[in-house]
């Protein structure tokens, strides 16, 4: 059974809302570094999912984060082709074997692509939302939006949008390059 569906849960959470005086909550497992940086929010909210009231489970995160997410994961699938052993930190194992020089020319590599591909605007990105009802706690959801940070009245508002049918989502195509975080 899925309990972000359940009466007591989301009155639980409803009684979180009045307390913190907001429309959601802050899951703690935000991923500190990204969170600080504003450009990410892991939080919980009611809403109506099919005239049925439920608790989302929403991650909201910058457009430019998931660009930059994109052209990473693009850089590294190009880089795969020429050093089939690498892997990104974050999916090695403890089987995980690359010689340093192998990995550092990868890792070059990667950063060379990534300079490329945004130079080229070879990704572009919209915003948008996807709901996942298959999930583990209430209605998932996932939300990137054209802000320069993710603060709790930008969630708020998301929030207050989305529940009211209000939500407009911007379909214009956008490219991100790393230099423009300098200026």
């Amino acid at each position: 059974m899925n309990d972000g569906y359940s009466p007591e849960e989301i009155e639980l959470l409803k009684e979180e809302c009045r307390e913190a005086g907001t429309n959601f909550v802050h899951c703690d497992d935000e991923e500190d570094s990204m969170a600080d940086q504003g450009e990410l929010a892991h939080v919980q909210f009611v809403g109506n999912y099919k005239g049925q009231e439920v608790i989302y489970d929403a991650i909201i995160y910058t457009l430019r984060l998931h660009h930059s997410s994109l052209v990473y994961e693009k850089a590294v699938e190009q880089a795969q082709k020429v050093y089939p052993k690498y892997l990104p930190l974050d999916e090695r194992g403890p089987g995980f074997n690359m010689s340093p020089e192998e990995e550092e020319e990868a890792e070059e590599l990667i950063t060379e692509l990534i300079e490329t591909f945004e130079e080229e605007e070879a990704v572009k990105v919209k915003e948008h939302l996807e709901i996942e009802t298959d999930f583990e706690y209430g209605v998932g959801l996932d939300a990137s939006l054209n802000v320069e940070a993710i603060t709790d009245d930008v969630v708020s508002k998301f929030i207050e949008d989305f529940n009211s049918g209000r939500l407009k989502l911007d379909t214009t195509l956008y490219s991100f390059t790393s230099d423009e975080d300098d200026e």
